[in-house]
């Protein structure tokens, strides 16, 4: 399936019911009372988050959804039935906003939440609501109230607990393949990943997601190459782990790696790290990384190293702090 991490869809809550006028008509009761009964609440829409979705494609097409509206009441006091609610399900991490005046009406970020985005209108108040000892025979009702329709945007940004940054071709993929038991696509050139690919490492009774997110350049934060796009999907992530490639001048590639992150967001340049330079088989001696402590060494192809990266990870993300939600 495509991943797709932003649509625009259009969705309508249902509107009330009307309340009804009416009054008794009984063989031996010639002054019937009021008995309309109310209208029903129009259906309302949410969004439902399903952890086993990781892309926003099955919206892409689908881009209009109502909700039911309420039942007409009637008389003898009958109420409306209340509309069914419409629920759209989005992977987790999808945030919703209002796409005409950019308001935020928050976040998915678990399995089963249900976040309201547009309130069903409403029930009318029947006739029979109105009455009062001084006013036995109101012709007062109200009509349902409408629902919010609104034109909602839908932007994901994927909860991981690991997200792995660098240039292109710095083996991110072929390092997330050798951890997990992931299949990206790889190949030898500039952006084989056009997408953030997804894998699972479990050690012993711990289970990690990781993420391999597509090639960033300089310039990626005002808007160069792919990296602008998908900058997002790390801002949720609890470990950066920087993949260096050890025959492209892995010092120079940090500094300028940890400068487009912190001109995209200041934060994510205080965010937990461990750097991993990769590709070592192709190297005879192991650069050292100015002012960083964790750094590890590795090569994603033969292997080496593969095995004290897992352990590591393990460590600081079993002590580390929960999945960032904001």
């Amino acid at each position: 399936m495509r991943f797709v991490d932003e649509v625009t869809v259009r969705v309508s809550a249902g509107d009330g019911g009307n309340g009804c006028l009416s009054f008794r008509r009984e063989k031996y009761v010639p002054r019937g009372g009021p008995d309309g009964g109310d209208g029903g609440d129009g259906g309302s829409v949410y969004l439902v988050g399903n952890a086993q979705l990781a892309t926003l494609a099955d919206l892409e097409y689908h881009v209009a959804y109502k909700a039911e509206r309420g039942g007409h009441g009637k008389g003898k006091n009958m109420h409306g039935a209340k509309g069914k609610d419409k629920e759209i399900v989005v992977p987790l991490g999808s945030d919703a906003f209002d796409a005409d005046t950019g308001e935020g009406l928050g976040s998915v970020l678990e399995h089963g939440q249900k976040l309201l985005v547009a309130q069903g209108g409403k029930g009318g108040r029947g006739n029979a609501r109105f009455a009062t000892s001084t006013h036995q025979a109101p012709r007062e009702h109200e009509e349902g109230k409408p629902g919010k329709k609104r034109k909602l945007k839908l932007v994901l940004r994927l909860i991981a607990d690991v997200g792995f940054v660098g240039f292109p071709n710095a083996g991110k993929s072929t390092l997330l393949k050798a951890l997990t038991n992931a299949e990206p696509k790889i190949a030898s050139y500039p952006f084989t990943t056009l997408s953030p690919n997804l894998g699972v490492l479990r050690e012993e009774w711990l289970s990690f997601t990781l993420s391999d997110i597509p090639g960033i350049i300089e310039g990626a934060a005002t808007g160069k190459g792919l990296g602008l796009r998908f900058l997002r999907h790390i801002e949720r992530t609890r470990l950066l782990v920087f993949v260096l490639a050890a025959n492209e001048g892995p010092a120079a590639a940090f500094r300028t790696l940890i400068k487009e992150l912190e001109a995209y967001n200041p934060r994510l340049g205080k965010r937990k790290r461990l750097i991993v330079v990769n590709k070592i088989d192709l190297v005879t001696e192991r650069i050292q990384i100015p002012g960083e402590k964790d750094v590890m060494y590795a090569s994603a192809l033969t292997g080496e190293g593969i095995a004290q990266l897992k352990e590591r990870l393990t460590s600081m993300l079993d002590k580390s702090e929960e999945v960032l939600k904001t």
